[in-house]
């Protein structure tokens, strides 16, 4: 008996520990923002590299993904700071460029379009 209990508890503190995905809501704003980067003719910057937005959306999808996972992101702006804005294998942070503009922080670029965003 005490060991189905036991197991019975495992199973549930396991069943708690299970990932949740992002809200609705911040999972719209987090969609929104990576289709404006990969619509944006923009570049993305990351360990050194340019990507085309397309690509950055690709690998920031991935990294959603992992954060999900981990139940680690609530919010876009959660998203922005632990996956959107450094890399996690150097630490680096991300850029984007726009045409001849200079390269501004990953972290800037997505804050000021989830504003954008949310003032439509």
């Amino acid at each position: 008996m005490m060991r189905r209990i036991v197991a019975l508890a495992f199973a549930l503190a396991a069943a708690a520990a299970q990932a949740a995905p992002l809200p609705a809501p911040a999972r719209a704003e987090v969609d929104a923002l990576l289709t404006r980067l990969q619509s944006s003719g923009c570049q993305f910057n990351r360990n050194g590299s340019w990507y085309s937005g397309a690509d950055a959306r690709t690998h920031l999808l991935r990294k959603l993904e992992y954060l999900e996972k981990k139940d680690m992101v609530k919010n876009a702006e959660q998203f922005i700071e632990l996956g959107a804005s450094t890399s996690s294998s150097s630490g680096k942070a991300y850029l984007v460029k726009c045409g001849t503009a200079a390269p501004v922080d990953s972290k800037a670029w997505l804050s000021t379009e989830l504003k954008a965003i949310r003032a439509h």
